[in-house]
């Protein structure tokens, strides 16, 4: 079970990776976080019975783990006086794009940067709605606003 467990976290760690990114502005939270969801990935894999995709279920895990975390404690904002994308901090940003989209999903409430995360790899409406428990037809509409207000954000 051990095993695999392990191989499960190594293939699947991209999802737990965005998720610790959009719900933490910290390289420490992000790490903390991530810790935390694969704790509770591990206590609830006993139970997982192969009904939904591994992917599927590994979301659900993370998104709902960073959202009760987050809820529990009082998580430290950093304000910085820079604009997003130009810390002098190179090496924690990948590209100056993808800070400011993260910096932009970081001000969406948290219903939101669940359906966005899942949306960003590729899950479809569908599989979206079985993951949050809504529609189909409403993780589009959920998407499209979503969409425009990351628009605004990024403005």
């Amino acid at each position: 079970m051990e095993k695999a467990f392990l191989h499960a976290i190594q293939d699947n760690q991209k999802i737990i990776f965005k998720v610790c990114k959009i719900y933490r502005n910290s390289k420490e939270d992000q790490e903390d976080l991530f810790q935390e969801i694969v704790y509770q990935l591990w206590k609830s894999y006993p139970q997982f019975r192969a009904a939904s995709k591994l992917s599927t279920w590994i979301y659900r895990i993370a998104l709902n783990t960073a959202m009760a975390v987050y809820r529990k404690a009082a998580i430290p904002i950093n304000y910085y006086p820079e604009i997003p994308g130009q810390h002098a901090n190179p090496e924690n940003i990948d590209t100056e794009k993808e800070a400011k989209l993260f910096y932009a999903l970081r001000q969406l409430n948290d219903a939101d940067k669940a359906i966005i995360a899942l949306y960003l790899d590729d899950f479809s409406y569908q599989e979206i709605a079985a993951i949050t428990g809504i529609t189909g037809n409403h993780a589009g509409v959920r998407l499209n606003r979503i969409k425009n207000k990351l628009k605004q954000i990024i403005k």
